[in-house]
């Protein structure tokens, strides 16, 4: 008894409905429904070939990125290591020879980059 009420209830709401909206209303947004499905569908077909680009390609670049990475880091070091035994010779050619350099403009002036504080 109570389920045949609920079903006639339900059946009056939505003959109400059905008199509220414009059936060709109805069929206006089911269209453009699937047409923005559509170019959704598309959109991800698109995102997932660029992704599976974009995965092959750093696949193939990660190696030289890594090698270059490790490359430069030798580099750094070997230059930090010229420059420091460059300070070294100039601060004893000033020990030995203070009047070489009188301005002291043989002096390396430049900041410490391993020292100051990251922007």
């Amino acid at each position: 008894m109570e389920k045949e009420w609920i079903g006639a209830a339900s059946e009056a709401v939505a003959s109400e409905f059905k008199t509220l909206i414009d059936p060709q209303d109805v069929d206006s947004l089911k269209q453009l429904q699937h047409l923005i499905l559509g170019r959704l569908q598309d959109s991800n077909a698109v995102l997932s070939h660029f992704n599976e680009y974009s995965e092959n390609c750093l696949s193939e670049v990660s190696g030289d990125f890594a090698r270059n990475t490790r490359l430069l880091k030798s580099i750094k070091s070997d230059l930090d290591y010229i420059f420091q035994k460059l300070r070294n010779i100039k601060a004893k050619l000033m020990a030995t020879y203070p009047d070489a350099f009188p301005d002291e403009s043989a002096l390396d002036r430049r900041p410490d980059l391993e020292v100051l504080p990251p922007h």
